[in-house]
């Protein structure tokens, strides 16, 4: 790499490199761990919205360059713009990348390594799956600096219990990597010289499907998260119905009953 290029790298805060299906969006901000600025973010929702219509991509993987994940927003980037209304926008920003993440059709994979804070705890929570070093250290840390994390608390509120939750919430408190694995922040921790190896272990699995069951499977389980029981099952049924008449699925059981290796028409 010429010193050029490498500074034409350094300069971008959000960096994609794609490769056998797979999209790795790596938050570019070494200098400040990674925080979350407002151009950052924006570079982030763009790129998933992106992500969103290209079929050539089955996963994607959310990493940090440098020594962490993520820190969180960029604190001194709020205190410069103290206004109600700069603070909406950027909030609103912010659950938009979210709620990105939920609603592409590809499995988003974080892959954490070093701290993952606030706003960063907070993509954790939200992505698909997540695999970490047995050295990261999760928090929701804005209390200790006089703001409760709000907006982190939705994705945490519902991957971990709520005594839980409300105890990173009131504390600020870090979890290490185990503990988050014990209480479903994240799927696996591994030693950090493994990391590369254990998300691509899980890569592979979903490559491995029909992309046409894993965007129809993304797409009903959160849904019918937000339902009642019975709206939740009648949903799933024709979610259930309309999927057996994909031709993947067709394939998928003559496969089966064939004793042969599925041959996926939609890759």
């Amino acid at each position: 790499m010429t010193a050029a290029v490498a500074a034409s790298v350094e300069e971008k805060t959000l960096l994609r490199q794609d490769a056998g299906g797979v999209a790795t969006l790596t938050l570019n901000r070494p200098k400040q761990y990674n925080a979350l600025s407002e151009e950052l973010l924006g570079e982030l929702q763009s790129a998933l919205e992106a992500i969103g219509k290209d079929e050539s991509v089955r996963v994607v993987v959310l990493a940090g360059s440098g020594t962490a994940f993520c820190a969180g927003h960029d604190l001194k980037q709020m205190r410069a713009n103290p206004r109600k209304d700069y603070y909406q926008k950027l909030f609103a920003q912010c659950s938009s990348v979210m709620t990105a993440i939920v609603r592409i059709p590809q499995p988003v994979i974080a892959r954490v390594h070093g701290i993952a804070t606030a706003a960063g705890c907070q993509l954790v929570a939200q992505c698909d799956l997540a695999v970490a070093s047995d050295s990261a250290r999760f928090a929701v840390s804005g209390i200790n600096v006089g703001l409760f994390c709000s907006t982190p608390s939705v994705p945490l509120s519902r991957n971990v219990s709520r005594k839980q939750a409300m105890e990173m919430l009131l504390t600020g408190d870090f979890i290490d990597a185990h503990t988050a694995v014990q209480r479903g922040l994240v799927n696996r921790a591994v030693p950090a010289a493994e990391l590369d190896a254990a998300v691509s272990d899980l890569t592979q699995k979903i490559l491995a499907k029909s992309m046409v069951a894993v965007s129809t499977g993304k797409r009903m389980f959160y849904k019918q998260l937000e339902m009642g029981l019975d709206a939740a099952y009648q949903y799933a049924a024709e979610t259930m119905a309309c999927n057996m008449m994909a031709d993947d699925a067709g394939e998928g059981i003559d496969a089966f009953a064939q004793k042969r290796s599925p041959q996926w028409r939609h890759r």
